[in-house]
């Protein structure tokens, strides 16, 4: 079973067809929506403010999402709001951001207090995107700091439900194994 753990009485709050590896730790205020995905190795730590992650995404190995505390400079904290269909890749590292619809972050990304990314919106890998940065909808960003490369094309924007998809797929396979694996007889 995955660890998932409450945090001051706040325990993480899965919705249904959700998939959390054995492997990856999920703490406190933490919703996962619809057909999420949490792959092996990712932490996502909901302790000192809260995370939402929106339906058919997928946090893939190794990536760490966590949160910033309220402060008299910003009463709110930092959430990390994730929206529907996000591709977070391998190793990508999100610190209290938002993100919309149907965004690809590349492996190794990093993402910082403050950000906002539009819906429609390419990372690439290894980029920085430093805090408070805001990232218009339909282009591709990269570098560090994440500056905008270019227009997405209409491939590139057809690619970013296709890979949530195909996550929701390979997420529906590993639930089916476990539960074969949990009842040998119901075959």
């Amino acid at each position: 079973m995955s660890s998932q753990r409450s945090y001051r009485g706040i325990v993480p709050r899965l919705s249904s067809g959700v998939y959390v590896d054995t492997t990856a730790c999920v703490i406190g205020n933490v919703t996962l929506q619809e057909n999420v995905s949490i792959w092996p190795m990712v932490v996502i730590r909901g302790d000192v403010n809260h995370v939402v992650i929106g339906a058919n995404s997928n946090i893939q190995d190794g990536a760490v999402l966590h949160v910033s505390r309220a402060t008299p400079t910003q009463p709110a904290g930092y959430p990390l709001i994730i929206g529907e269909q996000v591709t977070v890749g391998h190793k990508a590292m999100l610190h209290g951001c938002s993100i919309g619809d149907r965004v690809l972050i590349g492996m190794g990304a990093i993402l910082l207090d403050g950000v906002r990314i539009d819906s429609d919106v390419i990372i690439a890998a290894g980029s920085i995107v430093p805090p408070g940065k805001h990232l218009q909808a339909g282009f591709l960003y990269m570098g560090s700091p994440a500056r905008s490369a270019r227009p997405l094309t209409a491939r590139e924007l057809n690619m970013l439900t296709q890979s949530a998809e195909n996550y929701v797929c390979l997420k529906d396979e590993y639930l089916a194994e476990e539960f074969q694996q949990a009842h040998p007889r119901a075959n």
